[in-house]
């Protein structure tokens, strides 16, 4: 037994270092290529209607009313956090970044949600839960694929922004507007502002599309099974190439509702995102069998 009162010399501090590293290496490989043996097929994907997204976003307002008040004290960082941005882009020359920056909350939205996942699911086993087990999610196997595909989502967000400051210089740019009001008159009543909300529109949706397919399911399935990164990532996909017009909808329901959230200073968000977390474990459920 190592004599708890021993100083390590410099030499053994640095192998203890390393052997912490490649067990932390060790463990973000396992959960990037899960447990299943390289072959095995996807989970298999179920055909849902349209009209079952309705149950879907009743079994979310459960979950939200079951634990209201630990979800409420949960998702109040994410208005707080929406608001920084919003005085982040108040110079002006800033500005154009307030409605991309509002927008691309749906880019990471999944990532926000997977402590609420995490919370359904508990309460799917009959766990007494609070929100303090929302952090319960880094103990799944696959948190390390978590987290890298939160990186990968996050990479996106950033593209976005980058896109939307290039659509921008392109109508209305490269000069910043000189004052909110000349920025909201040239948007609005402009040819090159709207020729930059339709762009940017177009533009933004092909980001969501691409976001929604690699995410809407593949959270959850992480937290749910040790399928590892990409086969995460295909079996999204593959939901979303079987069930378009549901997944459209629904891409377009979390879109709404992170809008109307938005609207009285961003509070909305406060009920809205833990809804909608709530809801796509739902929907995790009924599309992956």
């Amino acid at each position: 037994m190592a004599n708890p009162d021993h100083i390590r010399n410099p030499v053994e501090w640095g192998f203890d270092q390393l052997r912490f590293a490649a067990l932390a290496l060790g463990s973000l490989v396992h959960s990037l290529r899960g447990s299943q043996a390289r072959g095995a097929p996807l989970p298999t994907i179920n055909r849902v209607e349209a009209a079952e997204l309705k149950d879907v976003l009743v079994r979310g307002l459960d979950d939200f009313g079951a634990y209201r008040t630990d979800v409420i004290l949960l998702s109040l960082i994410y208005p707080i956090i929406g608001l920084v941005l919003v005085w982040w882009t108040f110079g002006y020359d800033m500005l154009p970044l307030l409605f991309p920056l509002a927008s691309g909350f749906a880019l990471v939205g999944p990532v926000a949600a997977v402590g609420l996942y995490e919370m359904s699911r508990r309460r799917e086993q009959g766990s007494r839960i609070s929100w303090v087990d929302a952090f319960g999610a880094v103990q799944a196997p696959g948190f390390g694929a978590i987290l890298t595909l939160g990186l990968g989502l996050l990479a996106i967000f950033l593209l976005w922004l980058a896109t939307a400051i290039f659509i921008y210089d392109l109508t209305l740019g490269p000069e910043p507007p000189t004052s909110i009001n000349a920025f909201v008159h040239d948007v609005f009543t402009t040819s090159a502002g709207w020729a930059m909300i339709v762009i940017g529109i177009g533009v933004g949706f092909t980001f969501a599309l691409l976001v929604l397919s690699i995410s809407v399911v593949s959270f959850p399935l992480l937290l749910d099974r040790d399928v590892g990164f990409y086969r995460a990532i295909l079996t999204s996909i593959k939901a979303v190439a079987a069930n378009p017009g549901p997944m459209l909808l629904w891409g377009l329901i979390v879109a709404g509702g992170l809008v109307v959230g938005s609207i009285p200073a961003l509070l909305g968000l406060i009920l809205v995102i833990p809804v909608l977390g709530h809801s796509t474990w739902h929907l995790y459920r009924k599309v992956v069998q």
